[in-house]
């Protein structure tokens, strides 16, 4: 093969490949994080006043601020918000905070701040209840 074959050849290989490359779709790039992914970074007070952070998968919520009382559901999801924090018993988190939301199943509960993916605990700037 000539040189000029391989040149016209490499060429076209190039041609060829940078028309391939355009010509993949934009659907194969990677997608943007989701909108409470983004939040769930920055575990923060949001305009409605309560905190919103990521949370463990499956967080229990008990009746009372504390493991023995009754457990009224759960939080499934792995963001939440947090209307307000409160003393209640020690927890594996190293301190008493617990957060108080509306669980998944619509009932409301104490959730210990071990489960809760808080920077410090109480989460500055939400209150107390």
């Amino acid at each position: 093969m000539s040189a000029r074959s391989r040149f016209v050849l490499a060429l076209a290989a190039t041609a060829l490949t940078a028309g391939l490359t355009a010509a993949v779709p934009a659907s194969a790039a990677p997608a943007a994080p989701a909108p409470h992914a983004r939040a769930a970074a920055d575990c923060s007070i949001w305009a409605d006043g309560r905190l919103h952070c990521g949370n463990a998968a499956g967080a229990k919520g008990y009746a009372d601020r504390s493991y023995n009382s009754a457990v009224r559901g759960q939080l499934n999801s792995t963001f939440s918000w947090f209307q307000c924090w409160g003393h209640g018993d020690r927890h594996g988190g190293g301190n008493d905070i617990w957060y108080w939301t509306q669980l998944d199943n619509g009932q409301w509960g104490n959730v210990p701040a071990v489960s809760v993916k808080t920077p410090v605990d109480p989460a500055p700037g939400l209150r107390e209840c």
